[in-house]
């Protein structure tokens, strides 16, 4: 029988919580403030961890989820268990340890796991429930080789499409990427994190990432405070919301109008205060090193972590972190500079999560159990439905798509036509073998009887041997050419199979390579039915191949399924039914493109905006093999106050031949403000599947609440005044008035 309170699972967390932390000296309390990510082998990363536990009374460690940690079951299984038996073993007090991973879209650095496609194609299918299945999937697949927490979601708003981590957002919108990161939220802690399929979600960037000064990784945001509430805090508050309440925050690597976020406490501790937020904040890698070695706020590693517990740090990830941070937090304590009772409001919360989780009853993981789990069929299935919804068919002259799948012939090209690791995307494993490649699914879906050719034709960068191509190409009944980016992550690094960091991609090129764009030629001038494939990150500037090529598919990073759904998505197995998350500019030069943005000003006349600067391919934007129509639009109020929700219901109706699958987007603009809003933005949205011939009425939701302006006070105000709702060509309008507490937002 447990002979102490916080050893008896009998007792509520809340009571194990405080007798735990009345036992704890304070080097020991610091040490669960310490997040070690040990890399290496097997018996590296377990010497590692054991060292510091011993040394610094480590709490947490994140062996997992990285290009140098162990990858198979077997090993990270044995690395979690031999640690976990050291710290709970052979230490005073038996605390386990809080281990982590990375594992953004499926546990990816895994051999074998079913890899989802990253979340910008993610918001592409319109379809948070299945985010949270997949989510769930994730989490399960975590759990059993020994995770406890996940540095996912990641909630910032991609409005800069030249940024290396546009893949990971879930595109331009704060209301899309709020509910999709909300899903994700669900799906990991599920019902709460007590189990053995679950994990903690951490939602990251906090609270603006996603709009850096020239597209560089962790440049400042130079953002009005407008902008940065409407348009980045919203989507990470609901996301923290979700559920039962996202159990860990990390923050932002960047500054906001000149305050690096790591320390400074309005922009951290006090939204998070606002948002009622009760779990712990962990930093960015480094993030804490930062403010002393790159944004030079402060001199000293000492000063950087005084500053960053002021602004509401709890946790500290760096590596080495152990030595570091724990010996930097000490000595701030026992001078007094830090007292006891903030360290125990940080402590307190990882003790909470590792109680609630049943580390203190069961903190081992079975290795047969592992092995039969990660990308089981099951797995396997939602991982190709996140894969085929998020299909994105952006252009299709003369209804050439889909392909006959009983050609006599099929010539496949191009650098991401048979490259696993391009197709995973960036935070997956480099050597990927478990997967479907493009090539091998449009073998595996075409007959028997059509023989399916290939020839590269080209790298990243460099041509390969066109005059094949042509060939081939010329031989063939129909060509399917897969180009875009390879695997990279932050600023372009990891992208090793296109060369040096520099070359592309880069920020500084949205326009694919000429490599590229001479293989898309030379296919297109064979007279060969072609469909152009984009395996990409980001949103690239491809005017000159959509003008060339007759169709164009937007497959984004769709992970280890993706082969087969962009083969069922072009021979007509699959109706595509994605829609863009993120605009698609016609070149560097025309960005920022329109949608989302703020309204410009016509300051000689109309001609200062023609339809040339438009987006090539809007957000939204994504077309069927069926046909729809959306009317009727009503509005369930013609008034409404601050504090109410207008719904809006249309009826969609599937006019085509075939079964088909199609978002609905519902946009809300402010008719007229004090402020200069956007010309439109999200209110809500719906994924519809209809049968040939059939309709249904969807109701979407408009929370007045989101569209309120910020006056000159700093106060937060929906205004009186008219707003209109669009869905598709339909538009109605409503009036907000005042309410009982006025016209303000709450925020």
């Amino acid at each position: 029988m447990p002979t102490v309170p916080y050893q008896d699972p009998g007792e509520d967390v809340e009571t194990r919580v405080a007798d735990l932390l009345g036992r704890m000296t304070v080097e020991e309390k610091v040490g669960q403030l310490v997040v070690e990510p040990a890399t290496g082998s097997v018996d590296e990363v377990v010497e590692t961890v054991t060292e510091n536990v011993d040394r610094h009374h480590l709490g947490q460690a994140s062996p997992f989820g990285r290009e140098d940690a162990p990858d198979t079951p077997e090993a990270m299984v044995e690395v979690a268990n031999a640690i976990q038996e050291y710290a709970v073993g052979e230490t005073r007090l038996g605390i386990p340890l809080l281990l982590i991973s990375n594992a953004v879209h499926g546990n990816a650095y895994a051999k074998g796991a079913a890899v989802a496609p990253h979340n910008l194609g993610m918001a592409a299918t319109r379809d948070p429930a299945l985010l949270e299945e997949m989510a769930s999937v994730t989490a399960t697949e975590l759990a059993v080789t020994g995770a406890h927490q996940n540095y996912d979601p990641i909630c910032d708003v991609g409005r800069e499409p030249r940024w290396g981590r546009v893949f990971e957002t879930f595109g331009e919108s704060p209301r899309l990427c709020g509910a999709m990161g909300a899903a994700k939220v669900r799906g990991y802690q599920g019902d709460g994190i007590a189990g053995d399929e679950t994990v903690l979600a951490t939602v990251k960037h906090f609270p603006a990432y996603g709009e850096p000064v020239r597209g560089e990784d962790g440049a400042v945001n130079e953002l009005s405070e407008s902008t940065f509430r409407r348009m980045h805090l919203r989507a990470h508050a609901e996301a923290i919301e979700a559920g039962g309440g996202a159990e860990a925050v990390m923050p932002s690597y960047a500054a906001v109008d000149g305050f690096s976020v790591h320390g400074t406490r309005k922009y951290l501790g006090d939204l998070l205060d606002d948002l009622e937020f009760d779990g712990f904040v962990v930093s960015d890698h480094h993030g804490v090193r930062m403010l002393h070695d790159d944004h030079r706020v402060t001199g000293s590693l000492r000063e950087s972590t005084l500053a960053s517990v002021d602004a509401g740090m709890d946790a500290f990830l760096d590596q080495p972190a152990a030595g570091t941070y724990a010996d930097a937090l000490v000595g701030l304590v026992e001078s007094g500079e830090i007292d006891e009772e903030r360290l125990d409001e940080s402590v307190a919360p990882v003790l909470e999560a590792k109680f609630e989780s049943g580390l203190f009853e069961d903190p081992y993981v079975d290795l047969e159990r592992a092995k039969e789990t990660l990308r089981t069929d099951d797995h396997r299935e939602v991982a190709l439905d996140a894969a085929r919804e998020s299909m994105t068919l952006l252009q299709n002259e003369g209804a050439i798509l889909p392909f006959d799948p009983t050609v006599s012939e099929v010539f496949v090209a191009g650098p991401n036509a048979d490259d696993l690791d391009h197709q995973f995307g960036g935070w997956s494993r480099g050597d990927n073998e478990d997967g479907v490649s493009i090539r091998d699914g449009v073998a595996a879906v075409t007959s028997g009887e059509t023989m399916v050719t290939f020839e590269q034709g080209a790298t990243m960068t460099e041509s390969r041997d066109l005059d094949a191509v042509a060939r081939k190409a010329d031989d063939a009944d129909v060509a399917v050419v897969a180009v875009g980016e390879s695997q990279y992550i932050h600023e372009f690094a990891l992208a090793e199979k296109s060369g040096e960091t520099g070359e592309f991609p880069t920020r500084s090129q949205l326009a694919l390579p000429d490599a590229q764009r001479e293989l898309v030629e030379t296919v297109v001038d064979s007279g060969t039915p072609t469909a152009v494939v984009l395996v990409t990150g980001r949103p690239l500037a491809v005017a000159d191949v959509a003008d060339a090529a007759p169709a164009l598919l937007m497959a984004y990073y769709p992970g280890s399924e993706g082969g087969t759904a962009v083969a069922e998505t072009l021979f007509g197995e699959h109706n595509p039914s994605g829609t863009l998350p993120i605009s698609m500019p016609r070149s560097a030069g025309h960005l920022p493109t329109r949608f989302n943005r703020y309204r410009d000003t016509d300051v000689v006349g109309p001609h200062e905006h023609p339809a040339s600067y438009d987006p090539l391919f809007p957000f939204g934007h994504g077309l069927s093999y069926t046909e729809f129509t959306v009317e009727n639009l009503s509005l369930s109020a013609q008034t409404a106050t601050p504090e109410e929700t207008v719904e809006a219901t249309v009826t969609v109706r599937n006019t085509g031949e075939r079964p088909g699958a199609t978002a609905v987007d519902c946009y809300v603009s402010d008719v007229q403000s004090s402020r200069v809003t956007p010309v439109r933005e999200l209110g809500d949205f719906a994924r519809v599947e209809l049968d040939a011939g059939q309709e249904v009425e969807v109701t979407l939701s408009v929370d007045v609440s989101d569209f309120g302006v910020r006056q000159p006070e700093g106060e937060r105000v929906v205004e009186p005044g008219t707003f209109e709702v669009r869905v598709a060509g339909e538009t109605a309008t409503f009036d907000v008035v005042e309410g009982a507490d006025g016209c303000r937002d709450g925020q």
